[in-house]
């Protein structure tokens, strides 16, 4: 699979540990790809739920996904500040369709003042229970989710100040080179 391209749009679908579907964001601008990681932008994207419900995200995010890490990270860029939602999840796969990943219920919120949460701890206890989750990924995501708050704590990656500036002012930089007809069409992998 060619990795996509500076400005190209990807859709990304995550699932859940059963394979279901969980959730696509249809259009998020590729802003940076390597071996092992995709940094992109969502500005007002479409997302669609497993039930079938529609909706559009209200604010620029940036988003970062590695082959190696058990979570990705979605920075939103409020006029109140930097918001994070941090997913654990498995590394992520691509190919032509979308880059994908499994949604492992627990996720981190950082607000804007630096206060963070552990959510949905509830939904990952009896997903954990319904599909039998491994004790390796138990273990793992134990990890993983320590790892993350070391990350957090340190203003590592895309918890930076720099990161944030750096990146959604490659963001803009992007935009007025892809018009939104190229959106829906050649750019897509």
């Amino acid at each position: 699979m060619q990795l996509p391209k500076e400005g190209d749009y990807i859709a990304i679908q995550s699932y859940k540990h059963d394979g279901s579907f969980h959730r696509t964001w249809r259009d998020t601008m590729v802003l940076k790809t390597s071996e092992h990681s995709i940094i992109g932008c969502n500005d007002h994207t479409l997302v669609t739920e497993s039930d079938g419900r529609r909706w559009v995200t209200r604010e620029p995010a940036l988003v970062y996904f590695h082959k190696h890490y058990w979570f990705n990270i979605v920075a939103m860029i409020r006029d109140t500040g930097v918001a994070y939602y941090c997913n654990l999840a498995s590394p992520f796969v691509l190919d032509k369709e979308a880059l994908k990943y499994i949604d492992y219920d627990l996720d981190i919120k950082i607000f804007p003042d630096g206060e963070k949460r552990l959510l949905d701890v509830d939904e990952y206890a009896a997903h954990a229970e319904k599909w039998h989750y491994p004790e390796e990924i138990d273990r793992i995501l134990r990890h993983s989710t320590h790892e993350l708050i070391d990350w957090i704590n340190e203003q590592k990656g895309p918890f930076s100040k720099d990161y944030v500036d750096i990146w959604y002012k490659r963001y803009h930089e992007l935009v007025p080179k892809n018009n939104k007809k190229s959106r829906n069409s050649k750019n897509k992998i």
